[in-house]
């Protein structure tokens, strides 16, 4: 990973543990918790606990001020359940976890690596289960009628490498997916369209949408980087894919920067989107595509977050519930810029 509505006026609240009493001025819902630090692959690792350090304290100054009214903030104990983790992965895969866990929580080694790049921690049974569980429970919110339509989801570790049956590529559970089917399995929604700007192709996504005709999955994503190669699912190429064509992919060159992302977008992944005519929107959002993320090589700037999200925030009527939930981005600096002008873009969509 790289990297129609107006606002009133009210204060920024936050709420820890009790569903929220919806106040109307409230935009979005943001979903966090202290608990996502505890995951520490390594401490020369990219995917490290500051980046979502970062993100808090903005979210506690900065944004506090320019989104003050506009932005709930939600520091709930949610964690998932096994119940909810098998309707996307299966039991071989959470065992595996579970054996990883123990191990590293027994202190038997200092980090347990699953593969080259991912690894678990003391901490890491309890970031993953809260991360997971604060997307079921930003879909639990948005689906309420009086509730705010847009949720941005602050976790880590991210989500979107990993496949039914493996972790890889930083994540361990795949957290969008999880509220994607509970949001189905739980609530009734039909057609969902998970929609990734993250510079890696989402694998684990296209998986889990690869054969279901209510699920589209669409990514723009650089080629030729990971995980092409590394899993059966990832694309390189741009085009469909799949058994019921529900994978849209728009693979951009090395180098490539906001006119070629901006008309992938407009020109081919949103018009099949629209088509799909979705009934909720997720988003992987990754902010690793920016020029100044060095773990691959596109050349985002920080507006090209806000325009993606109100592009999306157009489809439908703009009532579409929309739950976006924090996949990569490494520069920090970057990272907490991205993330600023991805809630801009949730607010005012």
């Amino acid at each position: 990973m790289r990297g129609c509505f107006a606002p009133w006026a009210a204060l920024l609240s936050t709420q820890r543990g009790a569903r929220l009493a919806p106040r109307m001025a409230e935009r979005v819902a943001l979903f966090t918790s202290e608990v996502c630090l505890r995951h520490e692959p390594g401490w020369m690792h990219p995917e490290r606990p500051e980046r979502l350090g970062r993100l808090l304290h903005a979210m506690r100054t900065s944004w506090a001020a320019e989104f003050s009214g506009l932005l709930r903030v939600h520091e709930e104990e949610t964690d998932v359940t096994e119940e909810q983790l098998l309707r996307v992965h299966t039991l071989p895969h959470l065992r595996r976890l579970d054996a990883a866990f123990d191990r590293a929580e027994g202190f038997l080694t200092p980090r347990v690596s699953l593969d080259a790049d991912t690894a678990v921690s003391a901490g890491s049974r309890a970031a993953a289960v809260r991360a997971a569980g604060l997307v079921v429970a930003a879909v639990d919110l948005v689906v309420q009628p009086t509730a705010p339509r847009r949720a941005f989801v602050m976790v880590r570790p991210p989500g979107h490498h990993a496949e039914p049956e493996r972790a890889m590529g930083f994540c361990l559970y795949n957290n969008l997916l999880v509220g994607v089917a509970h949001a189905q399995a739980v609530h009734g929604v039909g057609r969902v369209a998970v929609l990734d700007f993250d510079v890696h192709h989402g694998n684990g996504g296209a998986a889990m949408c690869w054969a279901d005709p209510t699920r589209l999955y669409a990514s723009s994503h650089q080629s030729e980087i990971f995980p092409c190669g590394a899993s059966a699912y990832s694309s390189s190429k741009t085009g469909r894919a799949g058994l019921h064509e529900q994978v849209i992919s728009s693979a951009l060159p090395a180098g490539a920067g906001s006119a070629e992302f901006r008309q992938a977008w407009a020109e081919q992944i949103l018009p099949q989107v629209r088509e799909f005519q979705p009934e909720a929107i997720f988003l992987s959002a990754g902010f690793d595509a920016h020029a100044d993320d060095e773990l691959a090589s596109l050349s985002l700037c920080d507006d090209d977050y806000e325009w993606i999200t109100l592009e999306i925030g157009k489809l439908g009527d703009g009532s579409i519930p929309i739950v976006s939930v924090l996949e990569g981005g490494y520069d920090l600096d970057a990272l907490t810029r991205c993330a600023r002008a991805h809630l801009k873009g949730l607010i005012h969509s």
